[in-house]
């Protein structure tokens, strides 16, 4: 990973403030279920994500462990960490930054969950494991870039891993598994190719994108790359204070969050949306509530009301209405305040 002071800084991305809200929900509340930022190709999706290494919260891990386990209870643990409590060892702890881990378009399965060696285990009757990029990104947020180009059912193993938080491998009957809790970000270009609807609802998230039509946007976007580029040190220290900002944001927001519980009203006005737009299940209602609350909390709130449901519904359901071939996707947003002015 590159040197996180030369990344270019969150704090000093102009404009797309949807996209920007989309990833601090996510670090504020990881269970909103990730997101997928779709757009066209330099509208700073990718920067957008790694910049994210300037902003993450520490994680507590256990020290040494190849599974980065956290060690709280009820968080899982690898066979080693699990036989370590068993016997009444208590693991080193140490708080490290989490970190943004890149999956590489070109992995394999294998690459991805980590392969077991079975000819050991014939030999010895003992696992060995080689870790994947699953290992790595547990307690980190895994960024998959071009993800539409992936092959389904790689797309498919790691939303179910972010679901469950638990990487599981099978060869020849012999099976591994190891905690892996992420927050999963995608990112594509549409006029590459979409993805199945199936997999696009168990994004928790969704952000159309497109190049700023502003032209005093514009023109601060180019100019604040053309600052950073000729000075990346001086650049990003000019954004310290703003970065360091936004951090404290995110940790007392996670703070505040800890302590809240959603209200039945937050819950009717999140299901009565729902049903307005036509949702099939329940995830869409679930999913709007953990990002309303996460949306109140990043404010300074408590509790979350009618305005954060708003906020956030179109991140929500814009990828799960139905639509017909070659209709526009673009999210109602006169038909969100005609649902909200009756709530």
């Amino acid at each position: 990973m590159a040197d996180r002071h030369l990344i270019f800084p969150f704090a000093a991305i102009a404009g797309q403030e949807q996209m920007k809200t989309a990833l601090l929900l996510n670090i504020v509340d990881p269970s909103i279920g990730g997101a997928l930022i779709k757009g066209e190709k330099g509208t700073a999706k990718s920067t957008a994500v790694r910049s994210l290494a300037q902003i993450l919260p520490d994680a507590e891990r256990v020290k040494g462990c190849p599974f980065n386990c956290d060690p709280r209870p009820g968080r899982g643990r690898c066979p080693s960490c699990a036989e370590a409590a068993a016997a009444g060892i208590e693991p080193e702890h140490e708080r490290s930054a989490m970190r943004v881990v890149e999956l590489p378009l070109s992995a394999t399965e294998d690459r991805i969950a980590g392969t077991l060696d079975i000819e050991h285990v014939l030999q010895t009757g003992k696992k060995k494991f080689e870790p994947g990029v699953l290992a790595q990104a547990n307690g980190n947020l895994l960024y998959v870039d071009e993800v539409n180009l992936l092959d389904d059912h790689m797309v498919d193993l790691l939303l179910d891993t972010a679901a469950m938080g638990v990487n599981y491998v099978e060869r020849e009957g012999i099976s591994f598994q190891h905690p892996s809790r992420f927050i999963l970000v995608g990112s594509m270009n549409p006029e590459e190719g979409d993805i199945r609807p199936q997999l696009l609802d168990r994004f928790g998230l969704c952000v159309e994108i497109r190049g700023e039509n502003d032209i005093s946007t514009r023109a601060e976007i180019v100019a604040r790359r053309l600052a950073f580029d000729a000075d990346p040190e001086g650049f990003t220290r000019t954004y310290a204070e703003e970065t360091q900002r936004i951090k404290k944001n995110i940790l007392d927001a996670r703070k505040i969050l800890s302590g809240t519980k959603a209200d039945r009203t937050l819950i009717s006005m999140a299901s009565r949306v729902s049903l307005h737009f036509e949702m099939d299940g329940h995830r869409a209602d679930i999913t709007m509530v953990r990002a309303a609350m996460a949306n109140a909390a990043l404010d300074g709130r408590a509790g979350a009301g009618k305005e954060d449901i708003a906020a956030v519904a179109p991140l929500v359901l814009s990828h799960r209405i139905k639509r017909k071939p070659f209709e526009e996707s673009k999210f109602d947003m006169e038909e969100l305040g005609t649902c909200l002015q009756d709530l």
